[in-house]
């Protein structure tokens, strides 16, 4: 089939979604293709760092797991059998003192009598007055879907913390697979019969590199394509939409007859010569993201030994959620006989401002007050990261911005794509970013459909073409 682009096809960024296209243009034999990346390496949001104590940390809680076949084999190619760890999800809520399996609301029996009580009479409530409806704001459907007693103890606070928006502030279209919907009988059978369910979603089995943290993936996908089609080092600082061409940095320019771009939405149109597009990227939200490393003296307590990581909704601490990250791999520390890690994330938005001088030594004593820790005489050393672009949050009006500006660039023979170069959270893990990047690259040069970018509840459902990760 003759590809229906001449090229050269330019690629912006390189991270998964940008790997993705390259990927995908490579493997089918379109060499006309370059790829720039503005940091010293490849692998976008899903890098890793090694510390100057021989700690290995990601940015953020990566796991792998799949909704697409290709992305799974592709997986077992890089990195090989013994590349990988496999593990049984163990992922639990801090609350009232007590580790509850997630999901929460499956596992109300965990909780003191009383507050079980009202959460399970308030699921029920909800359940009985329901109806079928289009929610008007993620607090509404929170609200009606969970009853007063899971909202108030967990949906509500903890989405206040990782969003760094009240969740009165987010659309509801975007939930998925992202939140586990309850059902009242299941619920309460376990409340009977006081055991656990942990069975959602389709990270119940993931895997993590051996060694080099998420980042191995990605360096090893970029030394399998040709080296002098990926140029690092190189921020696109200009757009020029007519004449089709991005200007660097470094005063370097290429053009191109069609561009892949995974940079953030709203950068982008800022570098582009067009007001109309900033304008309206203007109205976009996202949620930044501090990354504190804590390397750990001794030995793993039993309690948290073999979980994998934790939510806290509570305000005794900073952090939403925490990774056992000695867990995923032994070799995430210098020597595992006598250290361990764990690595905390805390939002930044212009309604939640953190202190960044001050955030590694507020959340070791968030781990102490959760119960993490018994003191900080157990900490090795701090680690942090900060992000400016950590989640694309799916505020009101969302949507409407991404589907008026995806087709308008679109039409410019521009595909933004990625994390947040198509700003949909709920098509943003490593699998759906990578594969945004084949799927735009297999639809420029064959006229395919994007169906990650443009149908994310097919892709996030259990299908018999796409599925879910064949492991499962």
């Amino acid at each position: 089939m003759k590809p229906l682009t001449s090229g050269p096809v330019v690629i912006l960024g390189g991270g998964p979604a940008g790997l993705g296209a390259a990927y995908w243009l490579n493997r089918v034999g379109f060499s006309d293709w370059i790829l720039y990346e503005r940091e010293a390496e490849v692998g976008g949001l899903s890098r890793s760092f090694r510390d100057d104590h021989g700690f290995t940390w990601d940015i953020g809680g990566h796991v792998l797991f799949s909704h697409y076949a290709l992305f799974s084999r592709l997986m077992d190619e890089l990195l090989g059998g013994e590349g990988w760890i496999e593990h049984e999800r163990e992922s639990w809520v801090r609350v009232l003192e007590t580790w509850v399996p997630y999901p929460f609301q499956n596992n109300l029996h965990r909780l003191p009598a009383e507050a079980g009580a009202e959460c399970l009479e308030g699921l029920i409530q909800a359940a009985l007055e329901r109806r079928e409806r289009r929610w008007t704001n993620f607090e509404e459907f929170n609200r009606h879907t969970f009853g007063p007693g899971i909202n108030r103890l967990f949906m509500h606070p903890y989405n206040g913390k990782v969003w760094g928006y009240p969740p009165a502030s987010l659309d509801a279209d975007w939930i998925a697979e992202r939140v586990a919907v309850p059902d009242p009988r299941r619920a309460a059978r376990q409340v009977a019969l006081k055991t656990d369910d942990p069975s959602w979603g389709p990270n119940l089995r993931f895997r993590f590199p051996r060694r080099g943290g998420t980042g191995a993936i990605w360096k090893a996908l970029a030394n399998q394509l040709p080296p002098g089609q990926i140029v690092t080092g190189a921020e696109a600082v200009a757009l020029e939409v007519e004449s089709r061409r991005v200007r660097f940095a470094n005063g370097q320019s290429v053009s191109y007859a069609d561009l892949i771009t995974t940079i953030p939405l709203d950068q982008l149109t800022r570098i582009s010569n067009r007001p109309d597009w900033k304008e309206e990227a203007s109205r976009l939200s996202c949620t930044s993201t501090h990354v504190i490393g804590v390397g750990l003296k001794g030995t793993v307590p039993l309690e948290l030994k073999s979980k994998c990581w934790m939510y806290f909704p509570e305000s005794n601490c900073p952090f939403y959620r925490v990774t056992h990250f000695s867990h995923y791999s032994p070799n995430n520390v210098a020597d595992i006989r006598q250290q361990w890690s764990l690595m905390a994330e805390v939002a930044e938005s212009p309604q939640k401002p953190v202190d960044p001088n001050q955030v590694a030594e507020d959340t070791v004593r968030g781990l102490i007050a959760a119960g993490l820790l018994e003191s900080s005489d157990q900490v090795h050393h701090t680690w942090t990261h900060f992000v400016k672009y950590g989640y694309p949050t799916p505020a009101l009006g969302r949507e409407k911005v991404v589907n008026r500006l995806l087709p308008a660039l679109e039409e410019r023979r521009i595909l933004s794509r990625g994390r947040f170069g198509a700003w949909r959270y709920e098509v943003s893990n490593m699998d759906h970013s990578f594969m945004q990047g084949v799927e735009a690259a297999a639809h420029l040069l064959f006229g395919t459909p994007e169906l990650t970018v443009w149908e994310p509840n097919l892709v996030n459902t259990f299908h018999p073409v796409l599925g879910w990760d064949r492991i499962r």
